[in-house]
């Protein structure tokens, strides 16, 4: 089923903003100066942080994929909350749903690719940064081509749902 993704976004709102407020955290503790930032909004993109350049490759890429770490981390603790409530289903049902929603988008964007790709390729960057960035960039393209298969949401399910279940905690 083709949903447009601007209709996902707004059904998981929580997961656009958390992403966003991941990569304006990973620019305050690099001391990446940041100049705009929309954690939300009812167009194309839905969200986004428009940063100065990172004083190291290494920060760019912690920029890049901090919303993998916050995203995943969040959904998770979400998660094992949610599971806590056997008793409660409707408050179980809002925590699911807003750990999916917020793990789905852990994956960066096609946009925070490109940004890797360029300070990875930059003039003068080290073999070390190039070695582990071009393999990280070409992960979050199939990321984004597997978004289109559902892969975000089956990755939301499994921080969610299978994780603590493997933990028994389910």
């Amino acid at each position: 089923m083709l949903i447009p993704g601007y209709i996902i976004a707004w059904l998981t709102f929580p997961g656009v903003i958390v992403h966003e407020l991941a990569h304006k955290l990973f620019c305050n503790w690099t001391k990446t100066p940041v100049r705009q930032v929309r954690y939300f909004q009812f167009k194309n993109p839905a969200g986004f942080v428009v940063h100065d350049f990172p004083s190291s490759v290494w920060k760019h890429i912690l920029i890049g994929i901090g919303p993998f770490l916050i995203n995943t981390g969040t959904g998770l603790c979400i998660g094992l909350l949610a599971a806590s409530f056997k008793k409660i289903l409707f408050l179980q049902a809002v925590l699911s749903w807003l750990a999916i929603s917020i793990a789905m988008h852990s994956f960066p964007s096609v946009g925070d690719a490109r940004g890797i790709w360029e300070a990875v390729w930059a003039k003068g960057t080290p073999i070390p940064a190039r070695l582990v960035g071009t393999p990280l960039v070409a992960l979050i393209f199939l990321g984004a081509i597997g978004s289109f298969f559902w892969l975000d949401l089956l990755y939301g399910i499994a921080v969610v749902l299978f994780i603590p279940k493997s933990m028994g905690i389910y």
